[in-house]
């Protein structure tokens, strides 16, 4: 069963989560565990909160993989930024510092291409050819780009400008919270982020994920493009049903 079986871990900025995932249906087994990140988000403190999650799962058999999703663009196993945790993680040899940390291999990458790997495999992209752009709404904002089911690594849409500063900054959820926006003004804001996707890109399909896509019939049918965008299927799950698929190819 070990081969069909892998634990994902996405950690974020406010929490850290993993779980067992079955990898011929995408889906998650069991529940879930969560903690908190730590305040300050170090490596140090990082990665003993990732020794939690891991011990409370209790998968002790080394044959099931191990994949870790993370908020940075992630080359050759360094982290090269940082969203929403600390910038001692800009340059660190992060998938090193894991794999002897947790005294294993692991897959590290960055968690919304996780999260479109998800999508791409078992989710809404299934089948889909041509470019895919996911979208995570969130704290920020996460783009993961997809061509005929191939991995485009380290997009980073959420920093596109808006008025001197990161459109993320604008047009993410947390703004729509922060101010009190209404569906129809925080739709507003999303035309603005969308269309111009599009205009740049020219997308076969747009993916929009995150906790916040489970109501996304209170804003997807206020949008006015030319491509089709659904709601992810996986959600929040996106991120650890990703990890875990990729550590095994």
């Amino acid at each position: 069963m070990a081969k069909h079986q892998a634990v994902g871990v996405d950690i974020g900025g406010t929490g850290i989560k993993a779980a067992l995932v079955n990898l011929e249906h995408g889906a998650i087994i069991g529940d879930r565990v969560r903690v908190a990140t730590p305040q300050g988000a170090k490596p140090a403190d990082v990665l003993q909160a990732v020794r939690e999650v891991l011990d409370t799962l209790e998968v002790t058999d080394q044959r099931i993989s191990l994949g870790v999703a993370f908020p940075a663009i992630v080359k050759h196993g360094r982290t090269m930024s940082a969203s929403n945790v600390s910038d001692d993680w800009i340059g660190f040899e992060a998938e090193k510092f894991f794999e002897d940390g947790l005294g294993r291999d692991i897959a590290f990458t960055n968690d919304a291409d996780a999260a479109g790997i998800a999508e791409a495999r078992y989710g809404a992209a299934r089948g889909n050819d041509g470019l895919v752009i996911l979208t995570t709404l969130g704290t920020g904002i996460g783009s993961a780009f997809l061509y005929d089911g191939a991995l485009i690594p380290n997009t980073e849409l959420g920093h596109l400008r808006h008025d001197g500063d990161s459109i993320e900054r604008w047009a993410a959820y947390s703004a729509k919270e922060r101010e009190q926006l209404s569906w129809d003004a925080w739709a507003r804001r999303l035309q603005e982020l969308y269309s111009h996707i599009e205009r740049l890109f020219s997308p076969d399909l747009i993916v929009v994920g995150g906790g916040v896509s489970k109501h996304s019939h209170e804003f997807l049918p206020l949008l006015e493009l030319r491509t089709p965008i659904v709601p992810a299927v996986h959600r929040n799950a996106a991120g650890i049903i990703g990890a875990a698929s990729l550590s095994h190819g």
